[in-house]
């Protein structure tokens, strides 16, 4: 079904559309960065009964089990009918979005304020994130092994923190400047504090947040080194538009492709193949590290598979089986904008509410960095999307040479499994606020509920 509107698939009930958008409002309020995504999906994960696999001694056919990594990755299955080594059907997503960090070395005073330098993690225009409400999420690791969650800015009762910017009035030569110098990296502080804790301090206003900080989770302030705390805008996901039609928040791009990814896992059952939803870290910045896409903790995982089910040399049969699956890579492509129509191609541009949207190809300057899909794949594709009424659109990423961006397709790629990137269509991709359909969600939910299928 191309390029037609969903919302009129849906005229006489869009009640299932509606409520389907509830729960992912709670995901996405709650799951405000890639720990805290985990944390939420392996609760869903045990309400529908995975199991863990790493405490398993064995697996057979119809099992659905999960393994986590470092609390930054999900791979969760339904082990299939046939076996594993014909290939699995792949839904693969990402759960870091763009953000601010703290630094090792983050509180310092100055001018009678307690300020926080953060370094920004992956593509943000940084003026977007100033004079906002914003929440700090994170983990503090002691060296006494122990971990302090936190989680600063989100209960209506706290206070929030954020980045001051100068008033219109003394404005004329910071708006003299082009747009990615208006707001520099280095003046992403955030304001902590203005009240001193005593006089006889040297750094009065410092020594009181650092008091709080001991009051409420009981560190200091050389605990911050090992810390792993994210600046995130604070408040719940919102329903945008007086229809409702459409969701705001904080971390579409990629949750909403995670969250529909899992639910299509969760809501099926058993299939010829082994089903999978595999949530990464680190697509942001690369897919680097342990717990990026480029990591090989996903191969490993289906060699474990392998052995959990009495196979023998499990490393070159998880090979095999990438070698013969088929994977949507589930990310989020760039929605068109009425009023920046100018950077799209319009006949190659993925529009909000015109279903689940296909990139053949992502990249820059001349496909760079893309995947590329192979045709025969998208034509199979293509019969999956038509044969269950799931309306579905093509895009790219921009007009030729106006910018653009990568996923995770074309790492699965270099294990030679047909990839695809299929998502969502976000407005405002990468602000702290930023927009999907609802009726576009749910589509792709459907969607990866058929390609588990097929």
């Amino acid at each position: 079904m191309y390029r037609k509107n969903a919302w009129k698939k849906y005229a006489a009930d869009s009640k299932e559309v509606f409520d389907f958008a509830e729960g992912y409002k709670s995901f996405l309020s709650e799951a405000k960065t890639e720990r805290l995504a985990v944390k939420q999906s392996l609760e869903l994960l045990k309400k529908a009964g995975y199991k863990n696999a790493e405490e398993l001694k064995s697996i057979k056919a119809g099992d659905k089990v999960y393994f986590i990594n470092k609390n930054k990755n999900v791979a969760a299955f339904i082990i299939g009918k046939k076996p594993l080594q014909e290939g699995l059907r792949i839904l693969g997503a990402h759960i870091d979005s763009p953000r601010m960090d703290l630094k090792e070395h983050p509180i310092y005073e100055k001018n009678g304020f307690a300020l926080a330098d953060t370094h920004y993690y992956g593509g943000i225009k940084k003026y977007q994130w100033v004079t906002i409400p914003l929440a700090l999420h994170g983990v503090v690791c002691k060296k006494d092994g122990s971990v302090v969650e936190v989680n600063i800015g989100e209960d209506p009762k706290d206070p929030v923190v954020g980045i001051t910017d100068l008033l219109i009035h003394l404005s004329a030569d910071q708006l003299a400047k082009p747009g990615a110098k208006v707001i520099e990296g280095e003046n992403l502080d955030l304001s902590l504090g203005n009240m001193p804790l005593s006089e006889e301090e040297k750094e009065p206003v410092k020594a009181q947040v650092l008091k709080l900080l001991k009051e409420k989770y009981d560190i200091e302030e050389e605990d911050l080194v090992s810390s792993e705390i994210e600046v995130t805008p604070s408040g719940p996901a919102r329903d945008y538009g007086l229809d409702r039609s459409m969701v705001a928040g904080y971390g579409h791009d990629d949750r909403s492709c995670a969250y529909t990814s899992l639910k299509a896992l969760l809501d099926s059952e058993q299939s010829e193949y082994t089903s999978c939803a595999i949530l990464v870290d680190k697509e942001e910045i690369g897919s680097v590290g342990a717990t990026g896409a480029q990591s090989k903790f996903f191969e490993h995982v289906i060699a474990k598979l392998f052995s959990l089910l009495g196979e023998s040399d499990p490393l070159w049969k998880a090979r095999l089986a990438m070698e013969n699956s088929k994977m949507l890579s589930s990310d989020v492509s760039a929605g068109f904008d009425p009023l920046y129509p100018g950077v799209n191609d319009p006949k190659n541009a993925a529009y909000l509410a015109n279903g689940i949207v296909f990139n053949k190809y992502t990249g820059s300057r001349g496909k760079s960095g893309s995947n590329d899909a192979n045709p025969e794949y998208y034509a199979f594709i293509r019969n999956v999307m038509d044969s269950n009424d799931i309306y579905w659109q093509s895009s790219e990423l921009g007009k030729v040479d106006q910018g653009g961006g990568g996923t995770i397709a074309y790492i699965l790629g270099n294990y030679n499994m047909n990839v695809i990137d299929a998502g969502i269509p976000v407005l405002n991709m990468h602000a702290p606020m930023e927009i999907v359909s609802k009726v576009d969600l749910y589509e792709a939910y459907r969607a990866y509920k058929a390609f588990l299928k097929a």
